[in-house]
């Protein structure tokens, strides 16, 4: 990180040894060897009292650190989404699969299991809602270019904000569709073999 490299050259061009500086900002100097080698990063606080000593911004002591957090960030938050959508999937599949066996076997249990997972599954779509909205990404192609830590240049951009409205009721339509076959499918099956 920039910083370990900020800190280190700052206390040398000072001549300071790792002690002394760690003496005016009231830390130890194995705590000053670990932020120059990158082990570990200083609070806020430290910053305040680093950006005094080395007579800088904190701005300054840490620019190029920020872009990195940010990108960390960005990229903690693609997992997450991918996480989100993951999840939604296995719970769909447990619900198209385990609510018409328990309705046609008539298990009160299965079918509360069912509406379980339902609920969790909503829960987890309205977090991934607020993700996507958050980094404005709605339709399939915003979505598939964020998942890759990608973006859509700002033209791509506006041709996806006018397709939102109807893709969202397409999808509908298509999830609704699907669930019916599946579900259809799924009793079928049990009718065969029941």
């Amino acid at each position: 990180m920039n910083v370990s490299n900020a800190i280190k050259e700052q206390r040398k061009r000072l001549s300071l040894s790792q002690e002394e500086l760690g003496e005016k900002i009231y830390v130890t100097r194995q705590t000053i060897s670990s932020w120059e080698n990158g082990k570990s990063y200083p609070d806020i606080y430290s910053l305040i009292l680093l950006s005094q000593v080395f007579e800088m911004t904190i701005d300054n002591l840490v620019k190029g650190d920020l872009e990195i957090m940010e990108q960390k960030i960005e990229k903690n938050d693609i997992r997450v989404m991918n996480r989100y959508g993951n999840l939604m999937a296995i719970g769909m599949l447990i619900i198209l699969v385990l609510f018409p066996v328990s309705a046609y076997l008539k298990l009160i249990p299965g079918i509360v299991i069912a509406v379980l997972v339902l609920v969790i599954t909503l829960y987890i779509g309205s977090k991934a809602e607020k993700l996507k909205k958050q980094y404005d990404v709605q339709t399939y192609r915003e979505v598939v270019a964020f998942s890759k830590g990608e973006t859509l240049d700002e033209i791509s951009k506006i041709r996806e904000s006018g397709k939102r409205s109807y893709q969202k009721f397409f999808y509908i339509i298509g999830s609704a569709f699907l669930g019916l076959i599946v579900s259809g499918l799924v009793l079928w099956i049990l009718g065969i073999f029941g």
